[in-house]
């Protein structure tokens, strides 16, 4: 498996505006070995901040990874490996989206300078479907009337 490296660096301190939390207390809080964690940092699916002493320091951020990491292990089955894919790829797509959203703003901006409300327009003439309940007919009911 491909190990990621972190952007930070070991001796930087992480800024003071986060809440952080400590190895043990975010073990406790999922019920998993502090090893665990080691494990999912080794393999480059967690990347801690690091204090000035080298302590992992978890922010809101890893615990929400870790969250989507233990719901793919736990819940659905999924291995390390397709963890790690599971997880580039969703970081791909919201590059994608940003980049989707860039390049509409800068259409918006191009094409429809001086004529807002025609663009207004245009995004609201989409018609929106209400979901429908698909019910299953009988054998003698298909088709027949």
């Amino acid at each position: 498996m491909r190990k990621r490296r972190s952007s930070r660096s070991r001796s930087e301190a992480p800024p003071p505006a986060q809440a952080y939390y400590h190895i043990s207390s975010v073990a406790r809080k999922f019920n998993i070995h502090p090893q665990t964690l080691r494990l999912y940092e080794r393999e480059g699916l967690l990347r801690p901040s690091r204090s000035e002493g080298n302590t992992r320091l978890y922010t809101d951020e890893d615990i929400r990874q870790l969250a989507v990491i233990l719901n793919l292990i736990r819940d659905l089955g999924v291995n390390l490996a397709g963890v790690e894919v599971i997880l580039n790829m969703r970081e791909r797509m919201k590059q994608m989206e940003s980049q989707v959203g860039e390049f509409l703003e800068f259409v918006r901006t191009e094409f429809f300078a001086g004529k807002e409300d025609e663009f207004e327009a245009r995004r609201r003439s989409l018609v929106k479907v209400s979901s429908t309940t698909i019910v299953k007919s009988g054998p003698g009911e298909a088709g027949r009337p």
